[in-house]
């Protein structure tokens, strides 16, 4: 039976039940007294919320190709599959929001985030906008299953610090009182989206630092990159020496503890090149 079917139905008509149920479980599992609660909560922050973002994003763009290609005889089946994947997913969007939305009907005659926006920019640009938007989110899968895979290990190798994840990946905006249907699952997509990021950046804070305390050639970069690296200001300028940067690694790091040097646990300031770094306080 599968076989007669098209490989983009097939696809579509399995994903949008499959997400759809998935957020019924959700929804479920707060009214399931103590331990449902506490299963709602450990899927909103790492590792739980990794399994459950894959389950919602990234599980039928991979199973969609790989089950029509197997299923079906259909030239480009898993293109196919995928496509019938993406569409299914954003037509189960669109569907839960309506059911949130008729759900929480009062709440709607309120204020609202996408209302104010429309007047702002316009409905359609609005809408479109987040649509182009939503295209990221396997990026933001993938930098978040390097963190998950790789910095484990450069954290080990390289004695870099180990992050508590789930204070980092974390989702919190369902509990915000007013959020409903189209507000709430960008922000909650939002929430998700700034946590993976942040968690990314402050483990680059300790590569970069580690490996290339050295400032760019152009002013410019060097201004935008201090919002994410703020310790570039005691980087080695672009005119300094080798010795300069051998100097400063000496002071910064003690080999045991190689955090990046503006990192909370620096608590200790030494003067190098004329500029003031912390570092680990000696034992």
């Amino acid at each position: 039976m599968l076989r007669d079917m098209h490989p983009f139905l097939m696809i579509f008509a399995a994903t949008i039940p499959a997400l759809l149920i998935g957020t019924a479980i959700l929804h479920l599992l707060p009214r399931l007294g103590s331990p449902g609660r506490a299963m709602s909560e450990r899927l909103c922050r790492a590792p739980g919320l990794d399994a459950m973002v894959t389950y919602f994003t990234m599980l039928p763009l991979i199973a969609g190709p790989i089950v029509t290609a197997r299923v079906s005889d259909v030239e480009y089946a898993g293109l196919f599959g995928f496509l019938g994947a993406y569409i299914g997913q954003l037509t189960a969007i669109v569907l839960w929001s309506w059911i949130h939305e008729a759900a929480n009907r009062e709440k709607l005659r309120g204020p609202r985030i996408v209302g104010v926006l429309n007047q702002k920019i316009g409905r359609v640009r609005n809408h479109v906008g987040l649509w182009v938007m939503s295209v990221a989110v396997p990026v933001f899968w993938i930098v978040r299953a390097c963190e998950i895979l790789t910095w484990p290990l450069i954290s080990r190798i390289c004695n870099m610090p180990r992050y508590n994840e789930g204070e980092w990946v974390n989702c919190s905006r369902q509990k915000f009182d007013g959020l409903v249907g189209h507000d709430l699952i960008w922000c909650l997509y939002c929430d998700w989206m700034t946590g993976v990021w942040s968690l990314g950046t402050e483990m680059l804070r300790n590569i970069e630092s580690f490996y290339c305390p050295i400032r760019f050639y152009h002013d410019k970069k060097c201004e935008n990159c201090k919002i994410d690296f703020p310790d570039a200001n005691v980087w080695v300028p672009a005119n300094g020496t080798m010795k300069d940067v051998t100097d400063l690694l000496d002071a910064a790091y003690d080999g045991k503890n190689n955090t990046w040097m503006g990192h909370p646990a620096r608590t200790a300031t030494v003067t190098v090149n004329g500029k003031e770094i912390k570092v680990m306080p000696k034992e």
